[in-house]
């Protein structure tokens, strides 16, 4: 890392800390998840409409694949709360081998999966359930590491620290979406459906090991755990922390959401709405993305110049606004040429890289330390429930009825949010000081 990158003394009398090393575990860390996320997200709409549900038309299999797709936002939560009572137990580095061994091999067993020809009824409760152990695996795999980086970065760089930790998610689409792309446009369409899209979901586990081995090597040492024990960053029960400080659980999942209802609806529902309405070919939409992936990455790094400058909640509700104003073009671009579509794509990304680079641990410094490692997990948790789960979902089945105006309301709906969440946050935070 850059010179400002440079080690960060805790004041509490042993070796110094480098918050590049941190964000580093951090970036690798997130990629590999998001890698599985996004892998199963592009299926949903290349593979598992003809395969898992052959017996309907093509809309109601991709609705069919994207309510399946929600479920591991749904499981989420249960997974951080039951691997928060196995670190407890058993410590940080069993919770966290558990979580991603859990998550790789629900990726890769997706893999094996039989089709609806083959198995019927069955291959559709299994993807039901690998997919919902995504989530929990998922929810179990949050290491601290965010938070620590938080806790040791430059006060000045703040905001750069931050986007280094989110920079993980346009990372893993890029791998996910060219993996796609090389495999969509080589191989023939029978063989891409009979084993090509089987390849990705084998690919997450190895990945997985990679991330695995790179965060255990920094929450395992004595370094790390005693600087995350002394940043308190250590779990509580879930009914303890709602119970402690709920409200701010609420306030930080509200001031993310304009960024993460855009995720989905730049990552996914382009590519299943320019498909089914036919005006593009899959493997044009794929190169868009990809580049659209770069421009997200690039986004993300410029988010945390922009943001130690005004501020990361100044950012954020200045994004909240691009946002909203960019909701009223959609239907405009999504419906008309070629290249509205691919500006849609590509503005869109742009607008989620700058947002989601501050979008995570905006206003979880509300949290007093105690509260702060559950805190921010389970944030993070209901920010993607109620903000990305259902986007697909509701985007696409409610434009095919009543046209591309539901994607504007839904973004829109997503601003108004952070917005909302961000002003109140601002109005409580002088109560919060007093009281911590």
């Amino acid at each position: 890392m850059e010179s400002d990158a440079r080690e960060q003394t805790t004041g509490h009398g042993h070796g110094p800390v480098a918050a590049g090393e941190i964000a580093i575990g951090v970036v690798i860390g997130r990629a590999s998840e998001y890698f599985d996320f996004f892998v199963y997200g592009l299926a949903s709409v290349l593979v598992f409409p003809a395969l898992f549900f052959p017996f309907v038309d093509t809309l109601t299999g991709t609705l069919y694949s994207f309510t399946i797709f929600a479920a591991a936002f749904i499981t989420r939560p249960f997974g951080t709360a039951l691997f928060m009572g196995i670190q407890k137990r058993w410590g940080r580095g069993t919770k966290l081998t558990l979580a991603l061994f859990l998550l790789g091999t629900a990726t890769a067993g997706i893999a094996f999966l039989p089709t609806y020809e083959s198995q019927g009824a069955l291959s559709i409760i299994l993807l039901i359930v690998f997919r919902s152990l995504q989530g929990v695996a998922f929810g179990g795999s949050w290491d601290g590491l965010p938070s620590l980086l938080a806790l040791n970065a430059p006060k000045e760089r703040r905001g750069w620290y931050a986007m280094l930790g989110q920079l993980g998610a346009p990372v893993g689409f890029l791998v996910a979406s060219a993996l796609f792309l090389f495999l969509h446009s080589t191989l023939a369409v029978e063989d891409f459906l009979g084993w090509g899209w089987r390849y990705p979901f084998f690919v997450a586990f190895a990945i997985n090991v990679v991330a695995l081995f790179a965060r255990l090597r920094l929450v395992l040492t004595e370094e790390y755990t005693k600087l995350l024990e002394e940043g308190e960053l250590e779990p509580i029960p879930v009914r303890e922390m709602l119970a402690g400080q709920g409200y701010n659980l609420f306030i930080g999942a509200f001031a993310a959401l304009a960024s993460y209802a855009l995720f989905h609806i730049v990552t996914i529902f382009p590519l299943s709405w320019i498909t089914l309405t036919a005006t593009q070919s899959i493997n044009e939409v794929l190169v868009i993305q990809v580049i659209g992936a770069f421009v997200a990455m690039a986004g993300t790094i410029v988010s945390g110049v922009i943001a130690d400058r005004i501020g990361r909640r100044t950012t954020l509700t200045a994004l909240a606004l691009l946002i909203a104003i960019f909701a009223c073009f959609a239907p405009v671009l999504l419906h008309g040429s070629t290249t509205g579509q691919d500006a849609f794509i590509l503005i869109g990304f742009a607008l989620l890289g700058l947002s989601y680079g501050q979008s995570s641990g905006t206003v979880t410094a509300n949290f007093s330390s105690r509260f702060r490692y559950t805190g921010a997990a389970l944030t993070s948790d209901l920010a993607w429930l109620l903000g990305a789960a259902f986007a697909p979902l509701v985007a696409l089945g409610l434009s095919m009825e009543f046209g591309l105006v539901a994607v504007s309301l839904y973004l829109l709906s997503g601003a108004a949010g952070t917005i909302l969440a961000l002003w109140i946050n601002r109005k409580l935070k002088p109560l919060t000081l007093r009281r911590h």
